[in-house]
């Protein structure tokens, strides 16, 4: 699965057994946000961008492949955060 970090931080290819992983990081970042906690916030989105890029292989910026997932920018406040999560949380499949 490829997932495309926002923000010109590029994109990676993680296994499909990262899923769960990554679907897990999303509820907890997802209740941060509906917490209304900004410093949990920050952490959990820091430990979900670290784990892509520290179980992920970078895509070359040359290569162009469509994404899978898109994570927000590392550096999204939890305003700008609010209007970007569904119901469900921030990952979502991207539509063709």
């Amino acid at each position: 699965m490829i997932v495309r970090i926002q923000g010109g931080e590029g994109q990676y290819e993680l296994d499909q057994d990262a899923r769960p992983i990554l679907e897990d990081l999303d509820r907890q970042l997802y209740d941060a946000v509906q917490g209304d906690d900004a410093e949990a916030f920050a952490g959990k989105l820091s430990a979900l961008v670290d784990y892509v890029i520290n179980n992920g292989t970078e895509v070359p910026d040359e290569q162009v492949v469509g994404s899978d997932l898109i994570l927000p920018p590392s550096d999204i406040t939890l305003d700008e955060a609010k209007r970007l999560f569904t119901d469900e949380g921030y990952l979502k499949p991207v539509e063709a």
